[in-house]
């Protein structure tokens, strides 16, 4: 039996990411994010006066994929959201380090395409870690 439990833990420590990602280094961070998105409170306060490219990134965390009001999404990531995919951090850090190729992952189709092109390249989980405390 306790073989049993030490592998059932083990096993779910395997199956579930743990992110290290720091909110403070991700807000500093998010300058790189600013030039295409914005983040404002669902009160209308600014938390991030940015570009229009992109949706606001208000209380993503728990959000259907590609859901934001009044914003035109690409195809690709429609479908993921018509799936049930909701937004976490681990989500987002994998998105955000390459949303063609996590399209293309999620949906199993080598023709998904983003149309967000840019790759973080470091940093993925400390945004990841600032956008889930925006609530």
């Amino acid at each position: 039996m306790l073989k049993m439990t030490a592998t059932l833990a083990v096993s779910l420590l395997v199956a579930s990411p743990v992110l290290a990602g720091d909110p403070v280094a991700g807000e500093a961070d998010f300058k790189k994010c600013k030039a295409c998105h914005s983040i404002i409170a669902a009160d209308g306060t600014v938390i991030v006066k940015g570009g229009k490219t992109g949706p606001d990134l208000w209380g993503l965390d728990g959000k259907t994929v590609g859901s934001a009001p009044d914003f035109k999404y690409g195809d690709s990531i429609l479908a993921v959201g018509a799936a049930g995919v909701t937004w976490n951090e681990a989500e987002i850090a994998a998105y955000v380090t390459d949303p063609t190729a996590w399209l293309k992952d999620k949906l199993g189709d080598d023709g998904a395409k983003s149309k967000m092109t840019f790759k973080l390249a470091k940093g993925a989980e400390d945004i990841a870690a600032y956008l889930v405390t925006l609530k």
